[in-house]
């Protein structure tokens, strides 16, 4: 294993001290926790948004802190649930009096340790909602959740959640668009090959040279099937058929999508893949509102891709198409 790390344990602590170093005058870490806030955190007269859950996923999850999106984020170890006391931590330190939505990726960790979390700030006063997102469609149940894991729908979420707050709506108003979000949006992934964690030093699953993996999870899961490797337009067509048949979505319809690389594969790749991936949306009668194709939600340096498609309404639209301006994601005007 050839990667850029010092010792495997330092990993996260290292990373968070780039982050801060990199953009000092837009994120700080709270002392003594693996957590970073918008550095004008807790910002008066607005709803805190957060999230967090295990390291590996970069840019989730503080790439998306600062204007339009996140107050906090917390980073666990490796594939790992931050812990319930970091977490309170961070939604005391983005509290602005009008209270904090939690954004949660649905794994049994994340959701039981954001619940204990948002139960130790209400004692002390703080308004807590929480969003589960869960997301992806190739699995009902999983080895870390009850129900479907929450993958890169998340960021759409993010994003929504983010907006809307900014705008000034009130805790409840966030939560029941956040919660809108996840009603709407369906993701299935892919991987070329497994990712190699920094403790283990080792691929996570063995997948031979011919082979693919479907309906992969972001913390190295395997899939739920293994089949030769197919085209790109054959993968993309795989993945976006399977969310649609979830979402049972209408002629006409429009959405918003995300091809999401898993962190090692390339933007050429990518976009082959969202080409495809707009073919099929657009011979299901849907139109396209907006398109966004990069790394949002990764698995280290895993080689592969996911799709996910929202169905959108005006005020989805509206709020996709606010202001953001984060380390990982701007939009203007």
């Amino acid at each position: 294993m050839k990667k850029l790390i010092n010792e495997p344990g330092d990993y996260v602590d290292e990373m968070l001290d780039g982050m801060v170093a990199a953009h000092p005058k837009r994120v700080r870490r709270l002392d003594g926790t693996k957590v970073l806030v918008r550095a004008d955190a807790p910002i008066d007269g607005k709803v805190g948004v957060v999230s967090g859950g295990g390291s590996g996923h970069e840019p989730t999850h503080a790439g998306y802190l600062g204007e339009g999106m996140l107050d906090g984020a917390a980073a666990g170890e490796v594939f790992t649930s931050p812990t319930a006391d970091q977490l309170e931590e961070m939604v005391n330190a983005c509290d602005g009096g009008e209270g904090v939505l939690c954004v949660v990726k649905n794994y049994e960790g994340d959701v039981m340790n954001f619940e204990t979390a948002g139960e130790m700030a209400e004692m002390e006063e703080v308004e807590v909602a929480q969003v589960v997102v869960d997301d992806d469609v190739a699995v009902e149940d999983s080895l870390y959740t009850s129900g479907r894991r929450g993958v890169c729908g998340t960021i759409f979420v993010h994003k929504v959640a983010g907006a809307k707050a900014a705008a000034g709506g009130d805790l409840q108003e966030v939560t029941e668009v956040a919660e809108k979000v996840v009603d709407n949006v369906g993701t299935m992934g892919m991987a070329l090959t497994s990712c190699i964690t920094p403790e283990k030093g080792e691929p996570t699953f063995d997948l031979g040279e011919d082979e693919i993996e479907l309906g992969i999870g972001i913390h190295g899961e395997p899939g739920v099937e293994r089949t030769d490797v197919m085209s790109a337009d054959e993968v993309a067509e795989h993945l976006t058929e399977q969310v649609l048949d979830d979402l049972e979505l209408d002629d006409g319809d429009e959405v918003a999508t995300i091809v999401n690389g898993m962190g090692g594969t390339p933007m050429s790749e990518l976009y082959i893949v969202n080409r495809r991936v707009q073919e099929v949306l657009g011979d299901h009668g849907l139109e396209t509102w907006d398109a966004w194709v990069g790394d949002y939600m990764t698995s280290l340096d895993m080689m592969g891709c996911s799709v996910t498609v929202l169905r959108l309404d005006d005020e989805l639209k509206e709020l996709l198409g606010a202001p953001a301006d984060t380390l990982a994601l701007k939009r203007m005007d």
